[in-house]
């Protein structure tokens, strides 16, 4: 609220630096998805919050570009751990991929924001998601590890096969494919096993 022509931290949690740092990541996101990237504003985000311009300085000494970067990490972070729900329960690894990549191409077909940017501010929107979505391969990689340890518990694996380089590996393939398919049809489940089996499995199968 303003008092005495001050902005005045007034919502709920204001001073606790987790809440904060939710609250004001949250409050840049519905600015981009109103205003776009190049348009939105750290007044933007203040007016949002609700909160004072020192507090979100304190919280991103980075300002708008530290905003903007977070407002992306922290719809990547959204995404990931819808993925990882929709396909936690697949009973082995070519399963996981398979729907994983299917559920991932749906999402962003249908994520009007990242579809609207897409189009008008696509060179800055990419260059965003690319350096934040690396920064999940550890998550991605730990993810795998219990799908990639029991393949090679079944046998299914080459023997000598590192599991946490192959996790590792696979985690680029995936990072990269959501973003850019190519020439594979992540819509049509026959070409999607056809690109698990033969590109993402392929080098460490048994068989």
């Amino acid at each position: 609220m303003v008092h005495n022509g001050a902005v005045v931290d007034t919502a709920p949690g204001a001073h606790d630096p987790i809440s904060v740092h939710d609250q004001v990541v949250r409050a840049t996101y519905a600015c981009v998805a109103r205003f776009g990237m190049a348009k939105t504003t750290v007044e933007d985000v203040v007016r949002e919050s609700g909160l004072s311009r020192a507090t979100i300085y304190r919280h991103f000494p980075g300002g708008r570009e530290d905003l903007l970067r977070q407002a992306i990490a922290w719809e990547i972070g959204n995404f990931l751990g819808a993925l990882a729900d929709h396909v936690r329960d697949a009973p082995d690894l070519a399963t996981l991929l398979d729907d994983g990549l299917g559920f991932a191409r749906r999402a962003v077909v249908e994520h009007d924001l990242l579809q609207r940017m897409l189009q008008t501010e696509p060179d800055r929107l990419l260059g965003l998601v690319t350096t934040e979505s690396f920064k999940t391969l550890p998550f991605i990689a730990a993810f795998l590890q219990p799908y990639l340890e029991r393949e090679a518990a079944a046998g299914r694996l080459r023997a000598g096969v590192d599991l946490a380089e192959a996790g590792d590996h696979l985690g680029r393939l995936i990072l990269s494919l959501i973003g850019a398919p190519g020439r594979w049809d992540l819509d049509d489940p026959a070409q999607r096993r056809m690109l698990v089996d033969r590109e993402l499995l392929g080098g460490i199968r048994s068989v």
